[in-house]
């Protein structure tokens, strides 16, 4: 046979192939546009929980239950976490993991109006859109799974059920404990107000909650028999702020002061002040959070009172995965992104009209997909996906379930997660995870080369400690 002959026929295979591969993707988002309203019940069932970080039982509970009808092995409470598990199937490799999260935040109770309007029933709201995360990548595990099933595929699916992302870190104990170790590649998502699949980083973050105790007296009959908490709190407040000067500008230092006394006329016994500590790099985190601690100590030898404190949470910054975030971006563009309806343009309209900062807000960054970048150094917020990130080869996107202009952590987040505008982006985000699965599983060279790149990033010398150190999960942080 003459070479051009062979070059006809393996053009001729790889047309079939791809054409056969073109019509599995075709199955899995036709089937997911006929299940889209079931998915999105599932959604709007964890909405309305809204429940917080390590108080998500019946979120969770819910999750299981939707994969164990589809027929995932349901694991339980894992790494001590009641709310944490691991649903698979299959088995051998490789082994690529959807994450899910579903945790609400606290204080942003919102109806799905597109004005502020508090719901009664609850006290927290899903401001960053977890009950979209969760459902959606349920529903991308869910026809990944059936593809497995009905063209043999070998291998192993896992979906991993993380909960307490907002502040209770736990996707961090789940790589702690070694639930990360033989998994090839992972696929997650989340809510925003744009879509892009670009290779990007994030903020390392380390808290915690700085608790000082004082002796109570008459704040006017004996002042000089107590010793004031809140004194050791606003001491330390004043010399962080102080201490921003000569920090990093990449750095970050936030706090709330979380308890201040019981009245004005008793010497505070008792005070707490809450820390979060970021910046692009763990080792600039390591180092301004142990600043904090020597300034908390200093605070309460001046005010002469005790310090105790406790590290609630600590996470990596995201290490980008190029490899494994360029099939994601080809499959997400190739989806394109959302329109509108009228009814949901009016609805957006409003929405925009109650941003304080609403000039260069367009509807066309729900329409489109942004160019694919490739960021190293993290900028904004911080997620416990970047210790799994720095385990395994990691890909994430982001889809429009908000109005563009939308500032995640808002009423207006919650809002519109409640409505069709965030159930098309979480459509959005299953499709793009669930063809992303099929082309490892069809291309495992993929996995190679995104498991070479972590490798080469990390560095030889690379060896995980977790910036949370020994402590357990603090299942009681939200309480």
């Amino acid at each position: 046979m003459s070479k051009y002959y062979i070059i006809v026929l393996a053009n001729l295979i790889t047309i079939g192939l791809f054409g056969q591969f073109n019509k599995e993707k075709n199955k899995i988002i036709s089937s997911i546009d006929a299940k889209q309203e079931d998915y999105f019940s599932v959604a709007m069932q964890i909405w309305n929980f809204a429940e917080v970080g390590y108080q998500e039982e019946k979120s969770s509970a819910l999750l299981q239950a939707e994969l164990t009808k589809k027929g995932f092995k349901i694991e339980k409470g894992v790494v001590e976490i009641p709310t944490a598990f691991i649903a698979t199937y299959g088995s051998g490799k490789p082994v690529i993991a959807i994450l899910g999260e579903f945790d609400a935040l606290p204080g942003v109770s919102q109806t799905a109006s597109p004005f502020r309007e508090k719901r009664e029933d609850v006290a927290a709201g899903h401001a960053c859109g977890h009950h979209l995360f969760g459902a959606g990548s349920m529903a991308a595990a869910v026809e990944v799974k059936e593809w497995m099933q009905d063209n043999k595929i070998k291998g192993t699916l896992r979906f991993y059920g993380t909960p307490a992302e907002e502040g209770g870190a736990g996707k961090v104990y789940m790589v702690r404990g070694g639930l990360f170790d033989d998994v090839d590649a992972v696929l997650h998502w989340h809510a925003g107000s744009r879509n892009s699949a670009s290779a990007r980083s994030s903020l390392s973050n380390k808290s915690a909650k700085f608790r000082f105790h004082g002796i109570a007296s008459h704040a006017a009959g004996s002042p000089w028999n107590g010793r004031s908490a809140l004194d050791g709190v606003e001491a330390m407040n004043m010399m962080v702020n102080m201490m921003r000067e000569h920090i990093s500008p990449e750095s970050r230092i936030h706090y709330v002061i979380t308890s201040g006394g019981e009245a004005p006329n008793v010497v505070p016994e008792f005070a707490e002040v809450f820390y979060y500590c970021r910046h692009p790099e763990m080792k600039m985190v390591k180092q301004n959070f142990e600043w904090l601690v020597e300034i908390a100590e200093a605070a309460a030898k001046g005010t002469k009172t005790k310090l105790e404190y406790e590290v609630i949470h600590g996470l990596y910054n995201v290490l980008p995965n190029e490899t494994l975030s360029r099939v994601m971006y080809e499959n997400l563009s190739t989806l394109g992104g959302i329109d509108y309806t009228a009814e949901e343009t009016a609805y957006a309209n409003k929405i925009i009209e109650s941003f304080e900062f609403a000039d260069n807000v367009s509807l066309n960054l729900a329409k489109n997909v942004a160019p694919f970048k490739v960021v190293r150094r993290g900028a904004g917020g911080s997620t416990d996906v970047g210790d799994v990130s720095w385990a395994v080869p990691t890909a994430g996107l982001v889809t429009a379930t908000w109005v563009p202009g939308t500032s995640a952590h808002s009423w207006q987040a919650v809002a519109a997660g409640g409505t069709t505008i965030g159930k098309k982006g979480m459509i959005l985000a299953a499709k793009s995870i669930a063809l992303s699965a099929i082309d490892l599983y069809r291309d495992q060279s993929i996995m190679t080369k995104a498991k070479a790149e972590l490798d080469q990033l990390k560095g030889k010398d690379f060896k995980y400690e977790s910036l949370l150190g020994d402590r357990e999960p603090p299942l009681d942080y939200r309480k």
